[in-house]
C-alpha cells in the first residue's frame, strides 16, 4: 500500500491539472460513470463534524471514501479547519492501494471545481474578484480564478483584519496583482465580478442587494442544512447551479432556508456543474444574469484527485510503500 503525505499531494497535484480532473469527474458523475453516496457526518462538539464521503470510479476502477474533520474553530489555533484522508480500494479486487493525506487535496480541489463553474458561469471579461474569507480557501481560489478568468484586480475581507492584511500581502507577492483590503463584507463585493464565500459563518455574511448585475458568485463555506452565508434575496435573484442536486437538498442551508421560507421554488436549482460540461443545460441567462453556484464537496472529487495523485506518484517514485 502506498502513503501520501501533505507535502507530496502538494507537489503532485497542480491546480491547473486538478481544475482539467475536476471537470472530467463531474462529468462522469453525470454520466454515470462516477457513483457516490450521500456522506455521513457525526456531530462533535459545538459545530465540529467529522465526516464520511465514499465514491466508486468506474471507468479507473477504484472505490474508496474520504473520512475528515471539520473543526472552524481551529483557525484561532494555527491549525486547518479540515483534516483527513482519503483511502483507494481497487474495485475488482477489493485491495487497498493508497491512503492520501485529504486536508491539501479538500483545499485544491474545491477551487478547482469553483474554477470549472466559474469557466462555464462568470462572464468572460471579468476580472474582479472578491474573497470573502481569509484562510487556506481564500488562497486557493485565488489561485483557481486567476487560471480561468482575466483577474486584473482583488477585494479581501474576513473578521481579523490582520489575517485580510497578511492574505493581501502574499497575494501581491505571488501573483503581482493589487489587492485591497475591504473595510466590510459589503465593500468587497460590491463591484465585484466573481466573489467567493469561503467561510465558516451560520448565517448571511453577504447580501443580494450588495450584488452587481452579471456578477457569479461561489458559495463555498456553509455545508449544512441550517448554516448559509448568502441571505435569501440574493438566492432568490440568483441563477442557482449545483456540484449535486441530492446533495444540495439534503445538506445547503443557503437553498433549504429561501426554500423553507417560500422565496424559491424546488425548480430553482437549474442545473449540475457536470450538466454544463457535457452540454444537457445551458449556463447563464444573460450578460445581465447573477449566477450562484452553491458548492458542497463531492466524494468522486477526492477520488479522482488521489487517484491522479497515486498514479503521479508511482511515475514519479513518490510515496511510502508499507504492508498492510
Amino acid at each position: 500500500m502506498l502513503v501520501i503525505n501533505q507535502r507530496e499531494v502538494l507537489e503532485l497535484l497542480s491546480m491547473s491539472a486538478c481544475i482539467e480532473i475536476m471537470q472530467a469527474v463531474l462529468a462522469d458523475l453525470t454520466n454515470g460513470q462516477a457513483i457516490q453516496s450521500l456522506r455521513s457526518v457525526v456531530p462533535l462538539q459545538g459545530s465540529h463534524v467529522m465526516g464520511l464521503m465514499p465514491a466508486y470510479l468506474k471507468r479507473e476502477e477504484r472505490v474508496g471514501a474520504k473520512v475528515i474533520t471539520v473543526m472552524p474553530d481551529n483557525h484561532a489555533k494555527g491549525m486547518p479547519s479540515h483534516q483527513g484522508f482519503v483511502s483507494l480500494f481497487n474495485s475488482t479486487n477489493g485491495q487497498l492501494e493508497a491512503i492520501v493525506d485529504g486536508t491539501k487535496i479538500t483545499a485544491i480541489r474545491t477551487a478547482a471545481v469553483s474554477a470549472v463553474a466559474t469557466k462555464l458561469l462568470a462572464r468572460p471579461e471579468a476580472s474582479t474578484l472578491a474573497l470573502i474569507g481569509t484562510g487556506e480557501q481564500a488562497r486557493t481560489h485565488i489561485e483557481a480564478m486567476s487560471m480561468v478568468r482575466p483577474i486584473e484586480r482583488i477585494k479581501v475581507w474576513g473578521p481579523n483584519p490582520a489575517h485580510a492584511q497578511k492574505l493581501k500581502e502574499e497575494t501581491e507577492g505571488r501573483y503581482n496583482l493589487p489587492v485591497e483590503v475591504a473595510s466590510s463584507a459589503e465593500d468587497a463585493v460590491r463591484d465585484a465580478d466573481i466573489i467567493c464565500t469561503v467561510t465558516a459563518a451560520t448565517i448571511p455574511i453577504v447580501q443580494g442587494a450588495w450584488i452587481k448585475e452579471g456578477a457569479h458568485i461561489n458559495a463555498v463555506g456553509a455545508c449544512r442544512a441550517k448554516d448559509r452565508e448568502l441571505d435569501t434575496e440574493l438566492v432568490r435573484q440568483a441563477e442557482l447551479f449545483v456540484d449535486r442536486r441530492e446533495s444540495a437538498v439534503n445538506e445547503a442551508g443557503d437553498y433549504l432556508i429561501p426554500l423553507s421560507e417560500g422565496a424559491i421554488g424546488e425548480g430553482h436549482i437549474l442545473g449540475e456543474i457536470g450538466e454544463l460540461v457535457v452540454g444537457l443545460k445551458p449556463g447563464r441567462s444573460s450578460s445581465a444574469a447573477i449566477t450562484l453556484f452553491k458548492s458542497l464537496g463531492l466524494a468522486c472529487e477526492d477520488l479522482a484527485a488521489a487517484h491522479y495523485i497515486v498514479q503521479e506518484a508511482v511515475r514519479r517514485k513518490k510515496g511510502t510503500q508499507i504492508a498492510f
